[in-house]
Parts: C-alpha cells; sequence; structure tokens
C-alpha cells in the first residue's frame, strides 16, 4: 500500500512539473484561437488610451516577464519604456515560462487602471524580484493594461 501511495504521489508530481516544461512555440495559440490580422503596435495603443478608458483589439508586442510561480500573467514592453501587465480573461489559460523574448499578439481589452502598491508588490514577487526590490514599491501607479482572451506566438 505505501508503495501504491508513493507511486500515485511521484506520478502527480511529474504530470505538475510536466506543465512548467511546455515551451512557446511559434505559431502556438493560449485562450481563444487569434490570429495576427488588425493588430497594433503597443506604441499605437498607448497614443489611442489618451482618448479613451478602454480599447479592445488586437496587440502586437515583446513578452519581457512572465509570473515564474505559473505563468498567471505575462508583461510586454510598452512605447514609454515601462512594461505593461498582461492578465489572462477569466484566469482561464497560462503562459509557458519560457515565454520572455517571444513576439506574440494577443487579443482583448486594453484599460487605464490605477495598480496598488500590495498588487505591485504581489507582482515583483510572482516574477522573482529581491525583497529590497520589493520593499521600494511604495506608490500605486496609473497604467494602462491588458486582459487578453487569447495569445498567438509569433516567433
Amino acid at each position: 500500500m505505501k508503495k501504491l501511495l508513493l507511486l500515485i504521489a511521484c506520478i502527480i508530481t511529474l504530470q505538475a512539473n510536466a506543465v512548467e516544461r511546455i515551451s512557446a512555440k511559434k505559431g502556438q495559440t493560449y485562450g481563444e484561437v487569434i490570429n495576427k490580422k488588425g493588430a497594433i503596435k503597443i506604441k499605437k495603443l498607448t497614443e489611442a488610451m489618451k482618448t479613451t478608458e478602454t480599447w479592445n483589439g488586437k496587440i502586437v508586442g515583446v513578452v519581457t516577464a512572465v509570473c515564474e510561480k505559473k505563468g498567471c500573467w505575462m508583461k510586454m514592453k510598452s512605447a514609454s519604456g515601462d512594461d505593461m501587465m498582461v492578465r489572462f480573461k477569466d484566469y482561464a489559460f497560462f503562459m509557458p515560462m519560457d515565454m520572455v523574448g517571444k513576439t506574440i499578439v494577443a487579443d482583448g481589452t486594453a484599460s487605464i487602471e490605477v495598480t496598488s502598491v500590495e498588487d505591485l508588490q504581489h507582482y515583483a514577487e510572482d516574477g522573482g524580484k529581491s525583497k529590497e526590490e520589493i520593499a521600494k514599491i511604495t506608490e500605486p501607479k496609473k497604467e494602462i493594461t491588458f486582459e487578453a482572451k487569447g495569445v498567438k506566438v509569433l516567433n
């Protein structure tokens, strides 16, 4: 009986670790199946957000960070040099850990949000930042965020 329980525990552990080893490949889609048609660069999104609170559509950009715990969020390089937070609609899908540096297209909704200090520190922790770096986060941040319903790897 002990051997059976040990075998089951090993199988569960291997399956959990297999999820983390999934690699982002060109053409792979996460969430809803999407294509690049009609996508704009993040610089144009930044310009569009100057005149509206929300924007729906597709954006193209480079992934700069992924949640190291389970891929539950990612960041994309923005026109201002800051990273734009990308979350996934209804927490329905996750990103592979090796998405950093990949060019992707994401379909969803952009909005302007004020992210609390607590949330910023949480994201920094999930992103593998040191305790010292996390402690330096003391102000909320007004920023453009994106909720993706689908993501496709372009390269």
